[in-house]
């Protein structure tokens, strides 16, 4: 007996060490996933950082330290000879910050409720001709009426040329999100507007005061993509603006570069303008982009919390 039991415990201690064992070898390899997991994720942040700090560093060279040393993560002189460049009329480049972020914050405001009420329609079974209204919305995802049937719409119908409403008006709508917005209203429970409606809310109540408060994710998300393409668009100032307190701050910045490159083509032509030769290029264009994407960077962060939640709207569900 006495050998019988000791020869058991010498198995259960067999069995424990093994078990602790296969456990430590899962902890390291689980360990060592991790380690490899956060190389990863810290290259994959490198490689967004280091273009941005590269960008920075650009704009703040001189032309002359470009061309002698290259592209630096740390300029050699710090120059603001671009930023002046840009900066040379402050009053221009005022007015154009003021349209561009008028019609990003208005525009997106008007878009986003209006798209917001056709999601939420369109997400109610009570609502009759969903499939009709739907069939609508997709057909214009995929054919346009073109570029000059909507030119002569938006200048002679509509007479928006040289007004700052054409920022905002032609595009309120986007099929895409409204969909992606019914996506996010159909998976809410209809418990709680049944309930709202018993309790006596009108269909206007219960979208403002229960499905907006519960759908800020993807309302948030797509407030981000609407300033994102309007702080953006230098096609519609292209278009249908002629006066210069009407232009948006990126065909602003589009127009004082083709007037460096105009100078530089033309300097043999007009010897007085030799004098302007060593215009800044590169980093003009780097200090362009730092103006244009500064606001942007700084509205992000108050996103991002919805960010990811509001782009996996409709991942399970179709």
């Amino acid at each position: 007996m006495g050998k019988t039991m000791v020869n058991e415990q010498v198995i259960l201690k067999k069995e424990t060490t093994i078990k602790q064992s296969k456990v430590a070898k899962k902890g390291l390899k689980k360990h060592k996933e991790n380690i490899l997991i956060h190389i990863i994720i810290i290259l994959a942040c490198l490689a967004c950082v280091i273009p941005f700090l590269l960008l920075i560093s650009v704009s703040l060279s001189s032309e002359v330290d470009i061309l002698e040393y290259g592209y630096r993560l740390i300029p050699k002189n710090i120059d603001f000879t671009a930023y002046n460049y840009i900066l040379r009329d402050p009053g221009q480049v005022i007015s154009a910050y003021q349209v561009t972020i008028f019609s990003s914050i208005v525009g997106t405001i008007i878009s986003l409720t209006i798209m917001a009420m056709a999601a939420y329609a369109l997400s109610r079974t009570s609502f009759s001709y969903k499939k009709q209204v739907s069939f609508v919305i997709f057909f214009s995802m995929l054919f346009s009426g073109g570029l000059v049937p909507s030119y002569i719409l938006i200048t002679q119908y509509l007479n928006l040329k040289d007004n700052i409403w054409v920022y905002i008006l032609p595009s309120l709508v986007n099929g895409f999100y409204v969909f992606m917005m019914r996506s996010f209203f159909s998976d809410l429970p209809e418990a709680l507007f049944e309930s709202a409606k018993i309790d006596g809310a009108n269909e206007l109540r219960i979208f403002f005061q229960i499905a907006i408060q519960l759908s800020k994710p993807v309302l948030a998300t797509v407030a981000l993509f609407g300033v994102l393409q309007r702080w953006n668009d230098w096609f519609t100032a292209l278009l249908y603006i002629e006066k210069q307190n009407l232009m948006s701050l990126q065909y602003l910045l589009q127009r004082i570069m083709k007037d460096i490159e105009l100078v530089r083509q033309n300097q043999d032509l007009f010897p007085e303008l030799s004098q302007m030769i060593n215009l800044p290029n590169d980093s003009l264009r780097m200090a362009m982009a730092m103006v244009c994407a500064g606001p942007i960077l700084i509205v992000f962060p108050f996103f991002q919390k919805y960010f990811v939640r509001g782009l996996t709207v409709g991942s399970v569900k179709g």
